[in-house]
């Protein structure tokens, strides 16, 4: 007899492949920059991630909004 019960897998679900972010890149900032890029994130309705994501590509291509 054996007391093993199925298992289910632990952990969030796969992305689909067009979701999936290609790289992480940790970066050390202070804390008043910090507070400072959440403070202009919530000002645009964005995700502190979204908003560096954008204002990078932003500042990259020379394209401003």
């Amino acid at each position: 007899m054996s007391n093993k019960k199925s298992t289910k897998k632990r952990g969030r679900p796969p992305l689909a492949k067009g979701q999936v972010k290609a790289k992480i890149v940790p970066m050390r900032l202070h804390d008043a920059d910090v507070k400072l890029f959440e403070k202009a994130a919530k000002a645009t309705k964005q995700s502190l991630s979204e908003w560096m994501r954008s204002t990078l590509r932003e500042v990259a291509t020379g394209k401003t909004a």
